[in-house]
């Protein structure tokens, strides 16, 4: 199948806002993909090589690539770095780079599909010393025999900046048209696996049936399931039936860990794979899980003077560390609270009531100093679990979670079986959809950003506000450099921002405003930290934010 057939879809896609459209154009493209590449194409379209959780990256930067469309048309470096300056897209210079080149090899060939994949996967595999000559020349041969448009494409993928559009709830939508298959059946494929690929294979040999028989996988994480708000401790207890489980909520990281024999994998909560920056609580995961296959669910918190929790961005700071992680180690110890068992020993737990999964997890938990099972309470009494509350929030942690006893284990779902309970002036998490250039020395970066919730009823994220505070010099140059890619569309100062990256955010008070499509406005707001650790969906709600509202003007009425 040739390349230019999957660069005059995402031309198609880039073409037009109509989620309906961007779906039977994807769908068209699945049902015509061969057998041999149907669990490669969806994550083309999504602009990625491979799932989130797949350890393989490129490890491609602007200025290899372009290199290697140097090496590939015989135009300068510099003449193609002043072109991105001019177009403003690393893409569309790669594709005037590739219409300047005097001429083709010789022995060039039409690309295709399983050519460009294959590339990118050796690309993704070279290691070691010359690694970086190696991915540049895997590079420039893609180059020398790619079309103006091909090449665009080719270089937006490698640099993860598609925009076409196509997020999950699309591609879920095509496979299930394309296949004629039932989209909820779609979907819990994919909640149970995280893997589009395999999925659309599926649905595409095996249909309906196929779909309906997908089942937890040792090595593919399972979507997380997710915990509404709750009021109060009161509130909580009553929404679970008179009786809940209360267990801690720790001020750390969710992670998903997936053991097979010694081999042990940690997925962060937005399914990333962090097993690599983490050593010491791999070891200790090794030791401690005693079923020879297991997958289990925790918090893995920064441990502080006095055993104190630090906050949640010191263990994103492990996450992120690739090199001298020994050093690290060091730095910022770490400790894992698990608290719930989805697989063991090729039983799915996922229909078990959360009381039977619990015992499951003490069973098969041997405890240590840097393993331990969340603390848990489970009460009727509202005064019990008050106590147990107040005592969490004295030890440095977040509140409380309280889960149903009988609750299944629900891939994805954001319900009422679990639920959080926080202070009510609590930070917001919120998705950064727009924002204005700066002004005289900040002229060149991106300084106000404009702040969503997200409204699970549409699938939109609606503006709460502008927060322009709380950045330093250095955030803000970090902050363009993410954004930049993300630009959809500029006006003025102004730049819309596919909503991608999610941010904590303090502020004074909530008011109800006409200014804003949610209907409220946040006052004084001041970014507090980078939530990499969520996805823009795992955001705050707007009913979140006007449940705050409410419990904001009760306690003003108190007064």
């Amino acid at each position: 199948m040739r390349y230019s057939e999957l660069t005059e879809l995402y031309r198609r896609l880039e073409k037009t806002t109509l989620k309906t459209l961007k779906t039977k154009f994807v769908a068209d493209f699945l049902k015509k993909t061969p057998e041999d590449l149907i669990e490669v194409v969806p994550y083309l379209i999504l602009g990625k090589v491979f799932p989130d959780w797949d350890e393989r990256e490129l490890g491609v930067g602007e200025k290899l690539l372009i290199k290697a469309v140097a090496i590939a048309t015989g135009v300068p470096e510099r003449e193609i770095e002043n072109s991105i300056k001019d177009t403003g897209d690393l893409g569309e210079s790669v594709a005037l780079a590739l219409k300047k080149r005097k001429q083709k090899s010789f022995f060039s060939q039409p690309l295709t599909i399983k050519r460009v994949y294959d590339t990118f996967v050796k690309i993704a595999e070279a290691q070691g010393e010359g690694s970086q000559d190696r991915k540049m020349k895997y590079l420039a041969n893609l180059f020398m025999d790619a079309a103006p448009e091909e090449g665009k494409y080719i270089a937006r993928t490698v640099l993860g900046t598609m925009r076409t559009g196509v997020a999950e709830g699309i591609l879920r939508d095509a496979i299930a048209e394309a296949f004629k298959v039932k989209p909820e059946l779609v979907e819990r494929a994919y909640m149970l696996t995280s893997d589009f690929g395999y999925v659309a294979k599926i649905a595409k040999l095996e249909g309906n049936e196929g779909l309906s028989k997908v089942e937890i996988q040792v090595g593919k994480p399972i979507r997380p399931m997710l915990a509404q708000n709750a009021a109060s401790v009161k509130d909580a207890l009553l929404e679970m039936g008179g009786e809940a489980a209360f267990e801690i909520k720790y001020d750390g990281a969710r992670v998903q860990i997936h053991k097979d024999g010694d081999k042990v994998t940690v997925y962060s909560r937005r399914l990333e794979n962090v097993t690599r920056s983490i050593p010491e609580v791999v070891e200790a995961i090794r030791n401690s899980l005693k079923p020879e296959r297991a997958i289990v669910e925790g918090e893995l918190v920064a441990v502080g003077e006095g055993g104190r929790p630090r906050p949640f961005q010191y263990v994103l700071r492990r996450f992120r560390r690739k090199y001298n992680i020994e050093e690290m180690v060091e730095k910022i110890p770490l400790e894992l609270n698990l608290f719930d068992v989805m697989f063991i020993d090729g039983e799915s737990l996922i229909e078990t009531k959360f009381i039977e999964r619990r015992k499951k997890l003490e069973e098969i938990v041997k405890t240590s100093e840097k393993i331990k099972l969340a603390e848990q309470l489970i009460t009727k009494n509202v005064e019990e679990a008050e106590a147990f509350y107040k005592r969490a929030l004295e030890l440095g942690h977040e509140g409380l979670m309280a889960k149903r006893l009988d609750s299944i284990y629900e891939p994805g779902n954001r319900g009422k079986k679990w639920l959080k309970i926080k202070p009510t002036m609590e930070n917001l998490d919120l998705v950064i959809i727009g924002a204005e250039w700066g002004e005289g020395r900040r002229a060149h970066l991106l300084g106000s950003f404009l702040v969503a919730a997200y409204d699970p009823n549409s699938g939109e994220f609606v503006p709460v506000g502008k927060v322009g505070s709380g950045f330093t010099d250095e955030d803000l140059v970090e902050f363009t450099k993410m954004l930049k890619p993300l630009i959809v569309r500029e006006e003025g100062k102004f730049v819309e921002i596919e909503p991608k990256v999610v941010i904590e955010v303090t502020y004074q008070e909530i008011q109800k405003s006409p200014k804003y499509k949610s209907g409220f406005a946040l006052r004084f707001p001041r970014y507090v930290a980078l939530r990499e650790d969520k996805s823009p969906e795992e955001a705050d709600t707007i009913e979140r934010v006007a449940q705050l509202y409410e419990l904001q003007e009760k306690f003003k009425a108190k007064k």
